[in-house]
């Protein structure tokens, strides 16, 4: 009998110390969501009147880290249809709902996400503006601050280039090729010369 005892109370120690740990293991459970990409997307009122505004913002130093950043946090409004922050112009263009957001709200956004952040020049448009590039052909030198004048210039020379065409044409006179021309017929001309 006394060894019976024995036995069990070496079994209840070696339980009572292979049960007992100090190590305590998180639970992990995983639960399945199912999202539903159109019911994730906001939703927007039809019948909404949306307003366009354009402004500046001053700060930004990255295309990525702040442009990107801030044109989250405006998409993510609460009214807003659509975003976009234009690094290189500093510019931001939102659309939005008239009822849910307002000019203020969206300043008060953009200063949120950074301290450095300053807007300026906010308007209201109908459209949106595009980025104009100069195409300044026959003025490579252009200078202009206002792309317009520069397009202006090109519309210009091209109305001179297709007139001496129209003459040239107009005599059978062919034009003659510049020093510096690499087109072509100007190339095969100076080789055959």
């Amino acid at each position: 009998m006394k060894t019976l005892k024995n036995i069990l109370a070496v079994v209840l120690v070696a339980i009572i110390f292979t049960a007992c740990k100090n190590e305590v293991k998180p639970e992990v459970k995983t639960v399945e969501v199912e999202t539903n990409a159109e019911t994730a997307k906001k939703e927007l009122d039809p019948n909404a009147t949306y307003a366009k505004a354009e402004f500046t913002i001053e700060g930004m130093t990255c295309a990525m880290g702040c442009a990107k950043t801030i044109e989250k946090k405006i998409a993510k409004m609460e009214g807003v249809k659509s975003a976009t922050v234009d690094f290189d112009r500093r510019l931001a263009m939102v659309e939005y709902d008239e009822a849910m957001v307002n000019p203020t709200s969206l300043e008060e956004t953009v200063t949120k996400v950074a301290d450095i952040y300053k807007v300026s020049d906010m308007k209201t448009v109908e459209a949106f503006s595009t980025k104009k590039e100069c195409s300044a052909k026959c003025s490579p030198d252009c200078t202009e601050k206002d792309c317009s004048k520069c397009a202006e210039k090109t519309a210009e020379c091209k109305k001179k280039c297709e007139a001496k065409k129209a003459e040239a044409n107009a005599g059978d006179k062919k034009m003659a090729c510049t020093k510096d021309c690499k087109k072509a017929c100007c190339t095969e001309k100076k080789a055959k010369a």
